[in-house]
């Protein structure tokens, strides 16, 4: 059975990679689909929202029961649902400073899940646990700052109210550092949301993953007395990393 996944899990990787060459992903290294293979977990397609900064969009559609495991991990024992994409390099170390960016877009009919947590772009840490966390929870669209563990403060960066409907611009230029020499800065459509000056990761190696990621799918039931939480939908564009600010802007398209 091992076997049978791991030729599954590699002709997906082989796929995604040709999917994804239509996007340009600046010096990013190659991305791979993350406790999810379902057929229309993931997809990149022509814009349909014909507002987005590229010519081609990623889908993540997840659905009541999406969970999955691996060998270390298990989404349906841990109360989690996903479809995300992870880094498979993971090469972001201490001392890199890079820039960061990406274009997302949540439909009309997203709903909403809180208190289930909705993680909509990470960095998490090989082997350890995230850094930095954008989420969707009550009130909007937050950045978590997970150093040293647990969540020390969150930061809106989108209104609720502003959510739905339009595209979002997410600039990220970071110094990943164990000691007080680093910083973690995030634009929003243009306008600085955060500034932090400090330690940025306490592992070794950080890496990024988006898509959708639900956490603890037990609140929503409980709170709202329902036996699975409603499907969401997210689309992403232009997901890049770069050395400056320039290289995220997307690529000229004849």
């Amino acid at each position: 059975m091992a076997k049978i996944i791991n030729l599954i899990q590699t002709a997906i990787l082989v796929s995604l990679t040709s999917a994804c060459s239509a996007n340009d992903r600046g010096n990013f290294g190659p991305f791979k689909r993350s406790l999810n293979i379902t057929s229309y977990g993931y997809s990149v397609i022509e814009d349909s929202t014909k507002t987005a900064p590229s010519q081609m969009i990623e889908v993540f559609d997840v659905r009541p029961g999406d969970c999955s495991s691996n060998s270390g991990w298990n989404d349906c024992e841990k109360d989690r649902e996903r479809s995300e994409l992870t880094e498979v390099d993971k090469d972001n170390y201490p001392g890199n400073e890079y820039w960061y960016g990406w274009s997302i877009y949540f439909p009309e009919s997203y709903p909403n899940v809180y208190p289930t947590k909705v993680a909509l772009g990470q960095f998490h840490q090989y082997q350890s646990h995230p850094a930095w966390m954008f989420q969707n929870s009550s009130g909007g669209y937050h950045l978590d700052n997970h150093i040293p563990s647990n969540t020390k403060k969150d930061y809106l960066l989108i209104d609720e109210s502003e959510l739905r409907g339009k595209w979002h611009r997410i600039e990220v230029h970071v110094r990943w550092t164990k000691d007080d020499k680093g910083f973690f800065s995030v634009w929003v459509n243009g306008e600085k949301k955060v500034d932090y000056h400090g330690a940025t990761m306490t592992a070794q190696r950080v890496y990024f993953k988006y898509g959708v990621y639900r956490s603890f799918m037990s609140r929503y039931k409980n709170a709202n007395n329902a036996n699975f939480v409603p499907a969401q939908t997210a689309y992403f564009s232009n997901v890049k990393r770069s050395d400056d600010r320039k290289g995220l802007l997307p690529e000229a398209e004849d």
